[in-house]
């Protein structure tokens, strides 16, 4: 268990009337280092929803914000929509970002997948999957080149040098959120690892092969690639009383698709003894990274994550895989 990382979702956004509040996200993230979490995660968007609109604090400004009141997590967004992004501008933003917090960014990037998001940012849905690899090319090379010439899609660079670079060499851990055997191709091709949304130990098991396999297919040691799964968490009295909770707190924030392997289903719910019981049949199926997601974000739920479930988890026997 020693190796294994534990993080939390932070409340960014928020189903509307309510606001996200920086004041409390710091405050939760103080604590969330007092209590030896490793890291911190924010979720992003430009905008989402209407009738029922989602308000949201920008994931990166947020993240800056988080950086100056904590000196050892992992600041890591999952995930940033990337085709949203002018790339040369998020170089220069995250690269700054990994400075002023001593190198701890993770960026986790997907193509995304609300539409009218897109209409609003004047950026062409259909070739959402076209202009994620074009960005993700651009901003690797800002992150790594120390002179990037090339042209792309109207984009000329002429011996362009952005400075300072990021903290961290190469760069910072850049991560591929998705479900899709083409985007688990992207991780294995592209990125650092796979960061994943509510996976069951079983589905995780099986997506999980096919980008290690996918990995080997590309010449690359799947063994260096890493792997983040965010799992809703629920700590109560009983099963029933955890589940329940935790079912209407994922209602009321998050989207499940269901052409995906997402599911209500992954939440880590019920007595300490049964969430670490689970948290450690995730780690059987061979995640690395553990994000909890804590139902309603309330402090209560973290204190316990910290005090009752990581000590029984730590004591969990995880079969070798």
């Amino acid at each position: 268990m020693a190796d294994v990382r534990i993080g939390l979702a932070l409340e960014n956004f928020s189903p509307y009337p309510k606001i996200p509040d920086i004041e409390s996200l710091l405050a939760y993230s103080r604590r969330a280092e007092e209590l030896g979490f490793d890291s911190l995660w924010v979720w992003d968007h430009i905008l989402l929803g209407t009738k029922s609109p989602f308000p949201f604090l920008e994931s990166l400004s947020t993240l800056a914000a988080i950086s100056t009141v904590t000196k050892r997590m992992s600041l890591g967004t999952g995930i940033l929509v990337l085709p949203l992004r002018n790339p040369v501008v998020l170089a220069k933003t995250t690269a700054s970002l990994d400075r002023m917090s001593g190198g701890r960014l993770m960026l986790g990037v997907a193509a995304g997948w609300y539409e009218r998001e897109f209409e609003a940012c004047g950026v062409s849905f259909k070739d959402r999957g076209k202009l994620f690899v074009r960005n993700l090319e651009v901003l690797n090379r800002f992150w790594t080149e120390d002179m990037v010439d090339g042209e792309y899609d109207g984009m000329a660079f002429r011996r362009a040098v952005m400075l300072p670079r990021p903290l961290q060499t190469p760069r910072p851990p850049l991560l591929i959120g998705g479900y899709v055997d083409r985007v688990l191709r992207r991780v294995a091709r592209f990125a650092d690892g796979w960061l994943t949304y509510f996976y069951t130990p079983e589905s995780f098991t099986e997506a999980w092969a096919k980008v290690r396999r996918f990995a080997e297919e590309e010449g690359r040691d799947p063994d260096s690639l890493l792997n983040v799964a965010q799992l809703p968490f629920c700590a109560d009295t009983s099963f029933e009383t955890a589940d329940r909770r935790v079912r209407s707190f994922i209602d009321g924030y998050f989207d499940v698709a269901p052409w995906s392997e997402s599911t209500a289903d992954s939440a880590i719910r019920g007595t300490p003894e049964q969430c670490a019981e689970q948290l450690a049949r995730h780690v059987d199926a061979g995640v690395q990274h553990l994000v909890l997601v804590p139902c309603d974000y309330a402090p209560e739920q973290v204190e316990a994550i910290a005090e009752e479930i990581l000590p029984r988890f730590r004591r969990v026997e995880v079969l070798p895989s």
